[in-house]
This record gives C-alpha cells, sequence and structure tokens, in this order.
C-alpha cells in the first residue's frame, strides 16, 4: 500500500510517519506540505492513499480532495485533522475515513484496513465520486468522529434521540433521525418496523416466531422484529417484486 502525507506541520507528519513504520505493508512515498504538493506528489507516485490534513494555507485539505478525485486512478483519502466541524464537508469530499488529532495508532490502523477492504473491493478503479447521497455516516466517539460507509451498514435501529447503526465493525450511535436516513437512502435500506431500516440486500427471509415475524439477516445473528404493516412490502421484495 503506497501511502502519501500531506500536513503543513512537521510534527505532524512525523508522528504519522512514526505509525505507518509499524505496518510492514506501507511504503511512504511522499511526505508534502500542501495541497498543491500533494496533487503534484499523487500523480507523480499514484498512492493508494493519502494521509491529508485539512486546515492549510492556501489549498486546504477539502479543495486538495476534490482534485485528486478527479485522478485515474484517484487515491483513497483519510482526513487527518484537529478540527471536527470540517465532517461534514469530508462527505462531499468522498473521504474514506475521518481522524481527529493527535492520531491514535489504533485508529490509524483502522483506517489503514479499511483502505485494504476498499482497495480489494473496488480493485483500484476509483474510488467514490461525490453526489448527492452520502457515501458515509458521521458518528462521535468519545470525543472524535467516525466515518461509518453507508455500503457496510446492515441495519439501524431508533433508539431514544439516536440511531444506532449496525454495521461490519461494530456499533455506533448517529444523530440522523431514521425518516431522514429512510428518505435518503430509500434505495438502499427498507422498513421493517417504525424503529427499524435494513439493507436490503442484508434481508434473507421472514419467520414466523410467537404469532409476530422476525426478519433474518445475512450477516447478522440477531434477528429482528417486522410489523404487520411492513410484512406485505417484505414478502413482495423477497419474491423479487
Amino acid at each position: 500500500m503506497k501511502v502519501v502525507i500531506v500536513d503543513d506541520e512537521s510534527l505532524a507528519r512525523e508522528r504519522l510517519r512514526r505509525l505507518l513504520a509499524e505496518h510492514a505493508d506501507v511504503q511512504l512515498v511522499a511526505e508534502v506540505d500542501s495541497g498543491a504538493a500533494a496533487i503534484a506528489a499523487c500523480q507523480a507516485h499514484a498512492p493508494d492513499v493519502v494521509l491529508l490534513d485539512i486546515a492549510m494555507p492556501g489549498m486546504d485539505g477539502l479543495q486538495a480532495a476534490r482534485q485528486l478525485a478527479q485522478l485515474q486512478p484517484p487515491p483513497a483519502v483519510v482526513f487527518c485533522t484537529a478540527y471536527d466541524a470540517h465532517a461534514l464537508s469530508a462527505f462531499e469530499a468522498a473521504a474514506l475515513d475521518y481522524l481527529m488529532k493527535p492520531i491514535r495508532a489504533e485508529r490509524l490502523a483502522s483506517a489503514l484496513a479499511r483502505a485494504r477492504t476498499f482497495m480489494a473491493g473496488q480493485g483500484r478503479a476509483g474510488a467514490p465520486q461525490a453526489s448527492g447521497t452520502r457515501q458515509h455516516l458521521c458518528a462521535r466517539m468519545r470525543g472524535s468522529l467516525r466515518l461509518i460507509p453507508v455500503a457496510d451498514i446492515r441495519y439501524l435501529q431508533a433508539e431514544e434521540k439516536y440511531v444506532v447503526v449496525h454495521h461490519a465493525r461494530g456499533q455506533d450511535l448517529v444523530e440522523d433521525s431514521l425518516k431522514t436516513l429512510e428518505d435518503e437512502f430509500g434505495t438502499r435500506f427498507v422498513r421493517i418496523h417504525r424503529n427499524c431500516l435494513v439493507a436490503r440486500d442484508q434481508l434473507l427471509e421472514l419467520r414466523r416466531h410467537q404469532g409476530g415475524l422476525q426478519a433474518v439477516l445475512r450477516d447478522e445473528p440477531q434477528l429482528l422484529e417486522v410489523s404487520r404493516r411492513c410484512a406485505p412490502q417484505l414478502r413482495q421484495l423477497l419474491d423479487g417484486g
């Protein structure tokens, strides 16, 4: 995995360099201090991943990411920033992950693992492009932010004022309402209950249980309650209608 570090602070670059050295399959091909230099480095080295600061003089990280998305093939962008206010803009720039400074070794390792999965699944044919629909949801976790790829989400369940996102790597809380998520991602998720949306490709079958119905998911052992109101649409979906 070829990686480029982009940060205008030398100490931040040094920390990332030291953390990357712990990963035997990572090759640091360039280390630069500006958005413009990042574009030049990526054109020269065609990296798989760019660790990109956001707040930089001149061309900032968000501007650089939008230009990097035009490269063929485009690198996966992992933002590394001291500010959480840029998370929504990171969605628009199709970031693979969003790490808060000081970067922790385990969070960087998680981002690199996500990049490996993305590279394997996409064959380096291209990174996700910005569109009207988000590619990630944003979860707050112990003072930091985590970007959850929508493609990894198995189901969404409302719980008080939050929605619990059940995904390939565990669970996280987001502040979006279930109705907002249904409106935005209706082609990907289907409602099975007033408090639950399930990824359509996760739905395997409906199973009777104590006079009611439960949904069986492909990659989740948990059986989910299905409301009578939603059952006809689900049966039609399962029948290929």
